[in-house]
This record gives C-alpha cells, sequence and structure tokens, in this order.
C-alpha cells in the first residue's frame, strides 16, 4: 500500500497511534494533541472515567471497579472501540470544530515498517470513528525522517532507528524510499521490566510502576557526568511489604538494561549487511539517528556506537519526529518523496 504526495495534502488530520502517545496533527494548525494512549473504564458500567494524562496517573491506584488499559499494542489498535472513544474525548470540541467546516474528512496515519494488513485495518476503522471517510496510511520511519530533518529524499543514504514502547523500527533511506529495514518487538517496555526486575532480585524492592520514568531521568542524568554513581530509589520491601528506600549503582542498571537491547544490536547488523557497499560507506560518515519516546534512554546511543563504530545521535525531541513528519506532509511541505507503508 502506497501513498503520494497528493493524496497527504488532501488530508486534514494526521494521526500518531502508539502504544505511549497519541498524537494529533491539524493541516494549518500544527500539533493540538499530545497524550498518554491510556484510558480508565468503570467496569460496572462501562463509563469512560478518564483519558490520557489523568488516566495513566491513575495507573496501579484505581479500585476494583476502575480499570485502566492501552487500548494500543505494538503496532496494531487491538481495541478499536476504546481507541475511538479516547480520541473522541481527547480532541473534544476541536473535533466538533473540524468536522463541522469538512465533514468527510480525510486522515494520514502513521503505521510502522512492515505492518500487517489487520493493523492498518484497525487504525483506518480508529480514525473512521472520529469521522475520516478516508484514511492514508505513511510508513513511521519516513515520517520520523523527516521530523527530524534527515536529507530523505537525496541519493545519499541517511539511517533512522523509531525507538517506542513496544518496538524498534531501523532502517535505511535513499531517494525517498526505504532501502534496508527491520522491526524488533523490543522498546521501553522491555527497558522498564528489566529495571523492575533487576532491583527486585538485587534489592528485593517491588518499584511502583509510576517510579520507572523518574528512575529513567536519573540514569540520563547520570550519563551526563552530573550525577553520583548511585541514586535513591523508593518503593515497596518485597519481603515485608512495608515501605523501603535504597541506594541503588547505576552501572549495575545500566548493564541490565543492556541485555534487552541485544535482539535490537543485531537487527541493526542485519539492515547493515542487506544495504549496498556505497550506502554503507556513506552511512559510515552520517550515522544513525536516533528518534521516538524511547531514544533518550541512557546509554543508548553510546551501546549502538559502540556496536557499529557509527556516529549516533539522538534527534531533537525525539518523540515528536514522527507526528512532524506527517504534519509536514498535509501540510503540503513535502514537494517530493517516494512514501510506502
Amino acid at each position: 500500500m502506497s501513498a503520494t504526495l497528493e493524496e497527504l495534502r488532501r488530508c486534514t488530520i494526521a494521526v500518531e497511534l502508539s502504544p505511549s502517545r497519541t498524537r494529533v496533527w491539524l493541516r494549518g494548525q500544527g500539533l493540538v494533541l499530545d497524550e498518554p494512549s491510556v484510558t480508565a473504564i468503570d467496569v460496572r458500567t462501562g463509563a469512560l472515567v478518564a483519558v490520557g494524562t489523568r488516566a495513566e496517573q491513575m495507573t496501579g491506584r484505581t479500585p476494583p471497579h476502575i480499570r485502566t488499559c492501552r487500548p494500543i499494542s505494538g503496532a496494531t489498535v487491538v481495541d478499536v472501540e476504546m481507541a475511538q472513544r479516547m480520541l473522541r474525548q481527547l480532541l473534544g470540541g476541536r473535533l466538533r470544530q473540524v468536522r463541522r467546516r469538512q465533514p468527510l474528512l480525510r486522515a494520514a496515519v502513521s503505521l510502522p515498517h512492515d505492518s500487517s494488513p489487520i493493523a492498518a485495518r484497525a487504525a483506518a476503522e480508529t480514525l473512521s470513528g472520529i469521522g475520516a471517510h478516508r484514511v492514508t496510511p505513511v510508513n513511521t520511519v519516513i515520517a520520523a525522517a523527516l521530523g527530524c530533518g534527515l536529507p530523505a529524499q537525496g541519493p545519499n543514504a541517511t539511517m533512522v532507528a523509531v525507538c517506542d514502547a513496544t518496538t524498534t523500527q531501523i532502517a535505511v533511506l535513499s531517494l525517498g524510499s526505504i532501502v534496508s529495514a527491520a522491526t524488533v518487538p523490543i522498546g521501553g517496555d522491555a527497558i522498564d521490566h528489566a529495571i523492575v526486575s533487576h532491583l527486585r532480585q538485587r534489592h528485593a524492592l517491588m518499584l511502583p510502576s509510576q517510579a520507572v520514568q523518574p528512575l529513567h531521568m536519573a540514569l540520563t542524568t547520570a550519563s551526563t557526568g552530573t550525577e553520583q554513581a548511585t541514586t535513591r530509589v523508593m518503593g515497596r520491601d518485597a519481603r515485608s511489604g512495608l515501605a523501603l528506600t535504597v541506594e541503588v549503582d547505576t552501572a549495575g542498571i545500566k548493564q541490565a538494561i543492556g541485555t534487552p537491547m541485544l535482539p535490537v544490536l543485531d537487527a541493526l547488523g542485519e539492515v547493515l549487511r542487506d544495504c549496498p557497499p556505497d550506502l554503507v560507506a556513506d552511512l559510515a560518515e552520517r550515522g544513525l539517528v536516533l528518534t521516538g519516546n524511547t531514544a533518550r534512554l541512557s546509554g543508548l546511543d553510546a551501546m549502538l556506537r559502540s556496536a557499529t563504530g557509527m556516529p549516533v545521535a539522538v534527534a531533537e525531541d525525539p518523540g515528536l519526529c514522527a507526528i512532524r513528519g506527517l504534519g509536514a506532509l498535509v501540510d503540503g511541505r513535502v514537494r517530493a518523496l517516494g512514501i510506502a507503508a
């Protein structure tokens, strides 16, 4: 399935549906929505209690009759009806204003590389629930490359990795198309699980779900050399069930993080082996750019740099690269590009 620039310029709305964040771009208005892909439901009545940031804050803290869930998992919308309700609630009056001006919406949506027809159909059905009568898919890696300013339209090779909650996509682009690519079912969630498992095994500490992200930030600060070798972490003692605070060695956590990332390194090598030698020579100079919500993970760029010998850089605002690329397409700021979903 492919999309032309003319089709994309007819789109009014661009949507990124990822397991971690839902983002929406409106033509002429820019980014209007950037919220966690989380909903909270009252299981007794089926009523929607909260969505987005408020629902994420409720995770792990709800009474038995309220359940938090993520309607998007991996590369697929697993609960179309819930995803539709989430989008309608998040967009609110803004969606009504858009549909009043243009009753028959055209929408662009980013889809992971090599996504299945089921994933494409689920995304289209989700957007049809907010009034989109036609949905145009765009490959996420191409959108991310455009969004971070990579010269993907030229004859020289560029390499981009999209690091999300449940997947990591790696692709080499040339002349606006994908030359070689791979998708690994490893992402930020696997990293979080590795951190939680390490703390439980090493310190008998059970970490609350909402304490993982602050720990990521502490590790990122540590990687700049401005933090001590240890980080204070609060949680629950796995043996007594009481509150517990421990000083955790950041080097040990970084080592635990490295283990689930090994398949990503293997995929990176596979992508490079599938490239023509001339493009690999370009990449030795240009390197790899990391995008996505988990691109800033402490030590990830250094790990990839060590494994490949190539320069590795993290894009500015890496989580917003894909939606900015989609926005450039629907706003008509891209003149020529081969786009394949």
